[in-house]
């Protein structure tokens, strides 16, 4: 029986059906899309598994999705507060670092780390809350990254055994990531694995420096150990020591000049004396003899100055560097102290030869009265 409005109810079966499978399938879809978009939060959100996707060991044998499944020197990873020898039922506090090594000297890297950290289930590792650090996927007495970290520095403490266990080994894989979600070449991991030695090994009597602590790194060489300076600080220094070669320069011609000057001026005034037969006024010998020996005195004393400044090899700087802080700036003046000293030598010497002049030169009538 048909309803009065002309119209047909949905009551057969084989429509009910059709509808209920569009349904589903739409819902399927979307749950499908929903669970893709989520795939880069989940693999973003905790720490690496125990066995990679060869069934491995990760932190033995590496990542074989990160940067295609090879470790590489760009993913720095270090780790401090090793100890050489461990002590029974003693805490020691690690640092573990992961980076990228472009970022480390300053260039555009990847900014995000995480980790994962075994001892072989010897031992205990603690850690406050606060460090994003949370216990190894598949293995509760290993540590990994809860949550990738800006920094790549998570601070951990592990208490070794009650008792003489012998050595102890741990390995440590850390990785630095782009963030992005993709497991591709762009992010980085390396492999760090040491050992610490157990209790009577080394005795308290040896080297001080083998009993403290120590820090491990795997990594870019020139990033552990070369200071890289950004390309602004490069050139900051090579305007300094353009500055500095330019004073040092222009100085050199100044006090050459000057003293080229100076000697010309006297050369020209002999010439000049001996052509008009003129040379220094009269000086008695009561006031020569005093003269001549303080010239004298003053021309040996500052050329053994000089000579002495020559043989040392003690550097006279202004300001003097045993009154300033270190790193503070001097300027030389070694090169300039000794110059003074030697014409000061030279000059002294020049005035004994013109009173010696003018002791000999004939008295005048002005110089008799």
């Amino acid at each position: 029986m048909r309803p009065s409005n002309g119209y047909e109810t949905p009551t057969d079966e084989g429509s009910l059906g059709a509808t209920m499978r569009g349904t589903s399938t739409r819902t399927a879809l979307c749950l499908l899309l929903i669970g893709l978009l989520a795939v880069p939060t989940f693999g973003m959100s905790g720490g690496p598994s125990t066995l990679n996707s060869d069934e491995e060991l990760t932190v033995k044998h590496g990542c074989s999705c990160h940067n295609l499944g090879s470790p590489s020197d760009r993913a720095v990873v270090m780790v401090t507060g090793v100890p050489v020898m461990y002590a029974v039922d003693e805490t020691y506090q690690f640092t573990i670092r992961a980076a990228d090594s472009v970022t480390l000297s300053g260039g555009d890297g990847n900014e995000k780390a995480g980790f994962l950290m075994s001892s072989g289930g010897v031992g205990t590792f603690t850690w406050s809350e606060d460090q994003g650090i949370r216990q190894a996927e598949g293995a509760v007495d290993d540590v990994s990254h809860s949550e990738l970290d800006a920094d790549g520095i998570w601070h951990l403490n592990w208490t070794s055994p009650s008792e003489d266990v012998g050595l102890i080994h741990f390995w440590l894989a850390g990785n630095s990531v782009d963030g992005g979600g993709a497991q591709d070449e762009t992010d980085y991991w390396n492999l760090l694995s040491f050992s610490i030695n157990p209790p009577g090994t080394i005795s308290s009597g040896e080297n001080q420096t083998t009993l403290e602590t120590r820090t491990i790194s795997v990594g870019d060489y020139d990033t552990l150990f070369v200071e890289e300076e950004s390309a602004s600080e490069l050139e900051a220094e090579r305007q300094a020591a353009l500055s500095q070669r330019m004073y040092q320069q222009g100085n050199l011609l100044y006090w050459t000049s000057l003293t080229v000057l100076i000697v010309g001026a006297v050369v020209q005034k002999e010439i000049l004396e001996r052509r008009y037969d003129d040379g220094p006024e009269f000086l008695s010998a009561e006031l020569a003899y005093p003269q001549a020996f303080r010239r004298g005195l003053l021309s040996v004393a500052s050329f053994i100055i000089g000579v002495r400044w020559v043989a040392s090899d003690t550097t006279l700087s202004f300001p003097p560097s045993n009154i300033v802080e270190e790193g503070t700036r001097t300027t030389d003046l070694t090169g300039f102290a000794i110059g003074c000293a030697f014409f000061l030598s030279a000059w002294a010497a020049y005035g004994v030869y013109r009173t010696i002049l003018a002791a000999r030169s004939e008295p005048k009538v002005k110089d008799i009265l």
